[in-house]
């Protein structure tokens, strides 16, 4: 049997939301390269994951010899620099890193981030970079709840392939027999030590409800239904 390639991740900036990112991967067992221009930062991760660099990535030059071509998703963390984030994200959208996630700090730096190539922007300081570490290695079911020796209640991070899709659209009913009960959307606002200062339930959402990055679902079904639902997330 052929072995499933394990997913690689570069992180691009070791600020506290960066290595929040980089140290939660590597704790879940992920394949991390972190990145960033401090020497000090780079330092300090030399020993905690396989490839550490010591580069500008702004520099497109510096990021064509990198070594990148194995990599699935690219992290752009360096969210307090606006320009540095803009220009990495375009410069590893043109290195043809497969899925960029980038970090934002207001609105306009969020919509400009989504057009130049960003796949997902994220701006939830240290709590949200946990998250995103768990979601990126283990989007299974956060926790079960038996409602009887057949069914129970299941809750999970929202899909990589349901996110900005309609509920209609992803046919979790049709295709595998789940029934969305609730939704929880982790508003994108922070307090000053970076969590998330409110959150909003979406009860029985309709078929036009449009998944986002932060959702966290509640959906009712046959625990064999939800085991087979995990293969594909």
């Amino acid at each position: 049997m052929a072995r499933i390639k394990q997913k690689v991740f570069a992180v691009f900036g070791l600020g506290i939301f960066g290595q929040t990112v980089a140290e939660s991967l590597i704790e879940k067992g992920g394949d991390v390269i972190a990145a960033d221009n401090d020497p000090a930062l780079v330092e300090s991760f030399k020993n905690k994951v396989t490839t550490v660099l010591h580069i500008d990535s702004t520099d497109q030059k510096a990021l064509e010899k990198a070594p990148l071509d194995d990599v699935d998703v690219g992290i752009v963390t360096v969210g307090d620099n606006i320009e540095a984030s803009i220009i990495t994200t375009v410069l590893l959208k043109q290195r043809g890193i497969p899925y960029i996630i980038s970090r934002a700090i207001s609105d306009i730096h969020e919509k400009i981030l989504k057009q130049v190539g960003a796949n997902e922007v994220i701006n939830l300081q240290k709590s949200g970079g946990k998250a995103l570490a768990q979601r990126l290695l283990a989007p299974e079911v956060l926790e079960t709840i038996p409602i009887s020796s057949e069914y129970s209640f299941a809750e999970l991070y929202a899909p990589e392939p349901f996110i900005g899709k309609k509920l209609k659209d992803t046919e979790l009913k049709e295709k595998f027999g789940l029934h969305l009960c609730m939704v929880k959307r982790v508003k994108t606002d922070i307090d000053d030590l970076g969590n998330p200062t409110s959150e909003e339930a979406i009860i029985f959402p309709d078929g036009n409800f449009i998944f986002e990055a932060s959702d966290i679902l509640m959906a009712a079904g046959r625990l064999s239904d939800i085991e087979e639902f995990k293969k594909i997330l």
